[in-house]
C-alpha cells in the first residue's frame, strides 16, 4: 500500500532520506534497490543526499548526472547513487555494469530508472517525488518486496 507525505522544504526532503537510511540501519539491512522517480527538479538528488548523510557520509553529494554512477563506501554497505537521465537507449546500461551491482552489501539509489527499460532488477522500494509548490514536494513510498515493507514499517515507528 503506498504511503504519502508532504515535504515543506528541501530540508524536509533531506530528512526523509535520512529517515529511510536510519530505518535500514536499525534493521541491519545492507542490500536494497531503491528507485527514485519524479520530474526534473522534484528532489530526487536532495532525497539521495539525505539518504547518504543518514549512512554517515559528511561530504558533498553531487548529482551523478554526468558521472552516471557515484559510489559511497560505508562499514557495512556500499551505496551506488545512479542517475540514468542521460541514457538514450536501455542497452547503454549494459556498458555500465549495472547488472553486476546488486547483491549483499550493496544499496542502489537509481534516479530515472525507466531509462533502463527492463535491464535493471525490480526495486525493493520506489520513492516518487512530485513538485507541490515552491519548496514543497509530495513524496510517495511504495514497497515491492518483503524487505522494502520491513524498511517502511521501521521508518514509521
Amino acid at each position: 500500500m503506498p504511503e504519502f507525505h508532504r515535504l515543506d522544504s528541501p530540508e524536509a526532503t533531506v530528512a526523509a532520506g535520512q529517515a529511510l537510511a536510519a530505518a535500514m540501519r536499525a534493521l541491519e539491512i545492507n542490500q536494497l534497490i531503491i528507485f527514485l522517480v519524479g520530474d526534473l527538479g522534484a528532489g530526487k538528488t536532495t532525497f539521495a543526499r539525505g539518504f547518504l548523510h543518514g549512512w554517515g557520509h559528511s561530504g558533498r553529494v553531487p548529482s551523478p548526472t554526468y558521472t552516471i554512477i557515484e559510489p559511497y563506501e560505508f562499514d557495512s554497505v556500499e551505496v551506488y547513487h545512479i542517475d540514468l537521465y542521460r541514457l538514450t537507449d536501455p542497452g547503454e546500461t549494459d556498458d555500465l555494469g549495472l547488472a553486476e551491482l546488486p547483491g549483499p552489501g550493496v544499496v542502489m539509489l537509481v534516479e530515472w530508472p525507466e531509462r533502463a527499460g527492463d535491464r535493471l532488477p525490480g526495486p525493493d522500494l520506489t520513492v516518487a517525488l512530485q513538485v507541490a509548490g515552491d519548496d514543497r514536494r509530495d513524496i510517495e513510498y511504495r514497497a515491492s518486496s518483503a524487505t522494502g515493507k520491513r524498511v517502511l514499517a521501521q521508518k514509521n515507528m
